[in-house]
């Protein structure tokens, strides 16, 4: 019986994207990696410098050094900027598609359409002449003001009037009349629906004109009630991607944090809305102690909340703790089991604004008897997902290319 476990630090990119200088400029000279290891010259990462890190940044600073057992590489993004929900779904295989980017009310109309189709009632709503929508007096849908503008819409709901099961129904039809990026269903036990429609907001595009029209999540109370959520990405099957392909082969699936948070994963176990890095790796030693046979995919979400904040120092200290982690996984794995640390995107804290970066990301794998072998630069986050599924067996998904063979060689 064998084990696949995947680690993501989730923001711990090694280098700018080779098209960061045409598509995003403000992330020229990203490399969270080999900063934070320049700016912590004196402080060491054993695990992940047994692993490879240095192999993979360099010509830094650091005291540690690089590995001649490791075996590494890198992997660029397919999907377009640097996102961790896209960047979890090409891990799992997806081929990401160029996704809208442009106001709700640019796709008002076509949804509306889609909705009536469905036979499903809905209404207009206003704020400084722009339009949102009711749906069945229970449910918003507009522009989502925390992403980047024009990004993402959200389903925003009050569970005291419609069920999470019937919001996530009609989500799948407004899914499928738009192309943005993500729709994100959500809600929780609000009481009264103008609780939600009270903190309807708009935003102004580049110009002074406003063109955004969303909800302040925070103040529509979601959040404190029997709050539930699920991220709809666009073009993402998840009938093609590692979980189901997996069960297929009767191989289950564990998530942890959030990533179970944003894959979908019905027919295995997720442990979502856990951030808390130690904890995430308790229930993943757990799990390994437990079963012989399965895939593992953790998220280490505080690297990138430290990254968002611009602060290195806290950045260090989630990485220190992720070490111990991965060396606790490392000491539950047996000949079989293949382990592999990667990252998502980027999020440099020195970069000067507190969003992602367009980074590469490493590739650091563990498996007895295989050493110093070099797994190349990849073209696809989802070469991990169909290494997964090489691994077991299992139909290849969406997108990808297995280094499997390059271990075999």
């Amino acid at each position: 019986m064998a084990r696949f476990i995947v680690v993501v630090l989730d923001g711990f990119g090694v280098g700018e994207m080779p098209d960061v200088a045409m598509v995003r400029p403000f992330d020229c000279g990203a490399n969270t990696a080999a900063k934070l290891l320049n700016h912590f010259p004196l402080k060491r990462l054993p695990t992940l410098e047994e692993l490879g890190l240095i192999n993979l940044v360099p010509g830094t600073n650091s005291i540690m050094a690089q590995s001649s057992a490791a075996n590494y590489g890198m992997a660029q993004l397919a999907h377009f900027g640097g996102d961790t929900f896209m960047g979890h779904q090409e891990i799992m295989g997806t081929l990401p598609q160029k996704p809208l980017e442009a106001p709700f009310q640019q796709v008002i109309a076509q949804i509306e359409d889609a909705l009536s189709t469905a036979g499903i009632k809905h209404q207009r709503v206003w704020r400084d002449e722009l339009a949102a929508l009711v749906v069945e007096d229970a449910v918003f849908i507009g522009d989502n003001l925390e992403a980047d503008l024009g990004q993402v819409y959200n389903l925003c709901a009050n569970f005291d009037q419609i069920s999470f099961e019937r919001v996530k129904q009609i989500a799948e039809v407004v899914r499928g009349a738009n192309h943005a990026g993500r729709n994100i269903v959500f809600g929780g036990h609000v009481g009264n629906f103008e609780q939600i429609t009270n903190a309807i907001e708009t935003r102004n595009d580049p110009s002074g004109t406003p063109a955004f029209i969303g909800t302040n999540t925070p103040d529509t109370g979601v959040y404190e009630h029997g709050f539930e959520v699920v991220h709809l990405g666009y073009g993402v099957d998840r009938f093609t991607q590692v979980p189901h392909l997996l069960k297929q082969q009767n191989v289950d699936t564990w998530l942890y944090g959030k990533v179970a948070d944003i894959v979908q994963n019905p027919e295995g176990t997720s442990y979502c809305s856990v951030v808390d890095t130690d904890s995430l790796f308790s229930l993943l030693v757990a799990d390994l102690s437990r079963f012989d046979d399965g895939f593992f995919c953790l998220n280490v979400q505080e690297t990138d909340l430290s990254g968002h904040q611009q602060d290195p120092r806290q950045y260090w200290k989630v990485l220190e703790r992720a070490d111990r982690g991965i060396n606790q996984v490392l000491e539950m794995m047996n000949a079989e089991d293949m382990l592999i640390v990667m990252a998502d995107h980027g999020n440099d804290p020195f970069i000067g604004h507190s969003r992602h970066t367009r980074e590469q990301v490493p590739l650091m794998l563990v498996k007895q008897g295989i050493e110093g072998r070099y797994l190349g630069l990849r073209s696809s986050l989802a070469d991990v997902g169909a290494s997964v599924t090489d691994f077991f067996g299992a139909k290849a998904p969406q997108s990808g290319c297995s280094f499997i063979n390059v271990l075999q060689d």
